[in-house]
């Protein structure tokens, strides 16, 4: 049995693996005819958010038992094609939240308070304080989708920071939200109107590609801000342009993008100075590339020893 390591997966996946005698392959991300080639050597793959495990890379992978996604979202594999051949697939839920969540208050502070504007601003040896009069979190509404393990850090450092909460998920209960000092609504556009903050942290899949969208982006207070750490596409690209250029929105802050990582290519690329976008760094800390990387390489190595996964997607 022999496992491929994708991504810069943290060397700790490296150090399990040995510890359990299994060997491994470490390579830079693949493309989907890079990995056709190769994927019938493998019993396990662990990987990041690069590489993609498509349809047809799993037809092609005869002894692949278990795919591992060192971190939470898994859109870059094929769920349904892995279970219908009998791979599991895993993540690590827990081990990016704490990041995460930090990133996430990280990025809404940048938008109120300009602070990567004034940055650049001296940076070109000018001096315009004025431009960047921001806003301050205390008091403020701040709107969470998704009340999981990461809306549900976000919502506790934010009600230390004197901000009102207000939540839309559907599975979650009104007693889990209560607790945690917010109110719970019952769909995205009744949230939207209530916010002066809105932060998305839901799973992309069907339900909710452009949760924010053309259709309800102006249903939001004018003069909100939007920030998304999830996943590129939960809010509407081209909705938010407008609605930034136009002003009624008066700034995002996005961590994700739909055609990552061309960001040259992206409706996004230097579209307005109110804009604050940065390469995907919502689990980029030490400490959460250790944990997620440690986590899913034992997993892996239960599988592989024929036991089952602690924290599988997928039923087999």
């Amino acid at each position: 049995m022999r496992v491929l390591i994708l991504d810069n997966v943290n060397a700790v996946a490296e150090n399990n693996l040995k510890n359990a005698g299994i060997e491994f392959d470490v390579m830079k991300s693949q493309s989907e005819d890079e990995l056709c080639k190769i994927i019938n050597n493998y019993s396990a793959v662990i990987l990041r958010n690069t590489t993609k495990i498509t349809r047809k890379v799993i037809e092609e992978a005869d002894k692949l038992k278990v795919i591992a996604r060192a971190g939470v979202g898994v859109d870059n594999i094929d769920v349904d094609d892995a279970t219908k051949k009998g791979i599991w697939v895993i993540n690590s839920p827990n081990g990016n939240t704490e990041a995460t969540a930090e990133h996430t208050i990280a990025m809404m502070l940048s938008v109120a308070r300009n602070i990567p504007q004034g940055f650049d601003n001296i940076r070109e040896g000018r001096f315009e304080r004025s431009k960047f009069v921001g806003v301050e979190l205390l008091g403020k509404t701040l709107g969470i989708a998704g009340f999981g393990k990461i809306g549900s850090r976000v919502a506790e450092i934010a009600r230390v920071l004197g901000m009102e909460i207000v939540v839309y998920d559907p599975y979650s209960t009104e007693e889990k939200v209560q607790k945690a000092g917010g109110k719970k609504v019952e769909n995205i556009d009744e949230l939207l109107p209530l916010c002066d903050f809105i932060t998305v942290h839901v799973p992309k899949n069907k339900e909710t590609i452009d949760l924010i969208n053309s259709d309800n982006i102006y249903k939001i207070k004018k003069g909100a801000r939007l920030i998304n750490c999830a996943r590129g596409g939960i809010i509407n690209e081209k909705a938010l342009v407008k609605a930034l250029n136009d002003g009624h929105i008066a700034g995002a802050a996005l961590d994700v993008f739909e055609a990552e990582p061309d960001i040259k290519n992206s409706v996004l690329y230097n579209c307005c100075p109110n804009l604050i976008i940065v390469p995907h760094l919502g689990a980029s800390t030490i400490e959460a590339q250790i944990k997620v990387a440690d986590d899913v390489s034992l997993q892996v190595a239960d599988v592989l020893a024929g036991k089952q996964p602690k924290t599988p997607v997928n039923k087999i």
